[in-house]
């Protein structure tokens, strides 16, 4: 099964979003540098789903596993464990638990005196419903450490639908409870589309806004599989990002991104 998100253009029920960073926020009163937050919110919710969400081809195949497990650049790793709900004839309701950033705790920070920061970057769970015609359909709802909690809902509708070709539209709406004094709740939002071939080769355009900050990021990404067998896949995902804002502190031009990313279902 693959946890793709179900489109729809009135509220919308990561992710991936494919992550989300927490090392540039800077925190003061009213105001929160989101410049990789919103994009990985976005990542989460759209991108960094797991394998399966962009390749609605394998649904068969990840019905039957219990869950996936894959690496970031920064040598965290994320962990995904699904049990299917009800299963119809082509829909299939699923409850996942996620870890995603998970960190081996360092020995030589105890030694040095030094507290290590937070051993992941965001845990929690969801409820999916995925098509077999690639549309789906997710709420999610996370904890992310030294910020608050989040609830998103979010989903996806396949365009186009073959062994050859796959074309998504996807959306999303994140509400962020933030545990940080004077900072009030806030909404993100946004969307992309992907294209898939022969699901060896890929890209999407993606966009994501939070109005709190005025503050818009848009994505344009690519990704190519290096390798892959039935339970592993070993992927080179790059592209650039950019954030526009009215606050100088949240603007910058396009900025460069790439990681390889080593992905393990069982």
């Amino acid at each position: 099964m693959f946890k793709v998100h179900f489109f729809a253009l009135a509220l919308l029920a990561t992710a991936q979003a494919r992550y989300i960073a927490l090392q540039d926020l800077q925190i003061q009163p009213y105001v929160i540098d989101v410049a990789n937050l919103a994009q990985d919110d976005f990542e989460d919710a759209l991108s960094e789903q797991a394998f399966e969400s962009v390749h609605p081809g394998y649904l068969n195949r990840v019905r039957r596993q219990l869950g996936s497990m894959s690496t970031n650049p920064d040598e965290g790793v994320n962990w995904n464990l699904k049990v299917p709900i009800a299963r119809g004839e082509s829909n299939v309701l699923s409850a996942i638990g996620s870890a995603s950033g998970i960190q081996s705790t360092d020995a030589e920070h105890f030694k040095a005196g030094v507290k290590p920061g937070p051993a992941y970057t965001a845990a929690g769970g969801r409820l999916a419903l995925d098509n077999i015609n690639g549309h789906g359909l997710s709420v999610t709802g996370q904890h992310i450490p030294n910020l608050g909690n989040q609830a998103t809902v979010a989903g996806r509708v396949g365009l186009i639908n073959t062994p050859d070709h796959k074309l998504g539209a996807n959306a999303f709406v994140t509400r962020t409870m933030p545990n940080i004094p004077d900072l009030p709740n806030y909404n993100t939002y946004g969307g992309s589309v992907d294209y898939t071939f022969k699901d060896k080769i890929g890209g999407s355009l993606g966009m994501a806004h939070t109005d709190l900050f005025k503050k818009t990021d848009y994505s344009a990404m690519g990704n190519l599989n290096l390798y892959r067998n039935p339970t592993s896949s070993l992927d080179l995902n790059g592209g650039w990002t950019k954030s526009q804002s009215s606050n100088p502190a949240f603007d910058h031009n396009w900025r460069p991104q790439i990681g390889l990313s080593f992905t393990k279902h069982f």
